[in-house]
């Protein structure tokens, strides 16, 4: 996942001009949004939706996306942000639960002993240590308050550089899935943002004038899986002048897939058992 505190921030205000091209691009974002939704099947009628809001221009454009199709959409569904409070000192969630109030969405903040468990485990990786805490208080907090989906802010360039990493790094062929239940089925994680690039979401959140609140963790962008997903991140800048529609393509064969043309043996025993059972339907 992208590090909010590690991108390079916009430090002045939008002027008017630039905010004439708000609507338009509200409009770009919104179209993905609801064409992911329509795919994936992310929101059905009566989900409570518990959004996760780190302080990050992606979850704040989730956040504020959702808010606004909560308005039109055709299904009736209802919209609460939540912030994992990691116990950083330098972490100060009190912007987030003001721009939710005046968004009216109701806001949980939730502590979680990251900062300590980083400290006392030392020869773990912060990040995953970081993650797994994130996941379990977010799912334990969804589950006891009756949430039938958590919305996280992961957009396209998450998914593709996710990808990467477990192509190049981790010997594995995933990434990111738009709507995940997790393994007990007690909760859908869905990613609405999932279609939409990482630049957009960052000038919309500009726009809007969110602000962008630091995670406050003293190894910000230190990792080395951060330290991988730059290199990632680099090798598709390279890439896309002499390929303007790489992320398109990327994004097409992630649901594309040909399973008769992989390596791994287990696929081809489950397509060979699909072809039985489609016989046998036929039959």
């Amino acid at each position: 996942m992208s590090n909010p505190c590690a991108l390079p921030s916009l430090a002045l205000p939008p002027t008017e001009a630039e905010l004439l091209g708000l609507p338009k691009l509200e409009k770009q974002l919104a179209r993905r949004l609801g064409d992911a939704n329509a795919t994936y099947k992310l929101i059905e009628d009566q989900d409570r939706i518990l959004v996760g809001v780190s302080g990050g221009k992606d979850s704040w454009a989730l956040l504020d996306l959702l808010e606004r199709l909560r308005h039109r959409a055709p299904v009736k569904f209802s919209v609460e942000a939540v912030t994992v409070d990691p116990g950083f000192p330098q972490f100060n969630p009190d912007p987030i639960a003001e721009v939710c109030e005046r968004l009216g969405v109701p806001h949980h903040v939730i502590p979680a002993p990251i900062d300590k468990m980083v400290r006392t485990k030392p020869e773990e990786l912060p990040c995953i240590i970081c993650s797994r805490l994130r996941r379990g208080v977010l799912y334990s907090f969804a589950k006891t308050h009756g949430f039938t989906k958590i919305a996280l802010g992961h957009h396209l360039d998450d998914l593709i550089e996710t990808l990467l990493i477990n192509l190049l790094f981790g010997g594995r062929l995933s990434t990111m899935p738009m709507r995940l239940v997790s393994d007990d089925g007690a909760n859908t994680v869905i990613r609405p943002l999932g279609t939409c690039e990482e630049k957009d979401l960052q000038r919309y959140a500009w726009l809007r004038g969110f602000p962008i609140v630091p995670c406050g963790c003293p190894l910000c962008g230190c990792s080395s899986l951060e330290s991988r997903r730059k290199q990632v991140k680099e090798l598709i800048a390279t890439l896309e002048p002499s390929i303007p529609q790489l992320k398109a393509s990327m994004l097409g064969a992630m649901g594309n897939v040909k399973l008769s043309h992989l390596l791994d043996l287990k696929l081809g025993a489950l397509q060979a058992q699909g072809m039985d059972e489609a016989l046998e339907r036929l039959g």
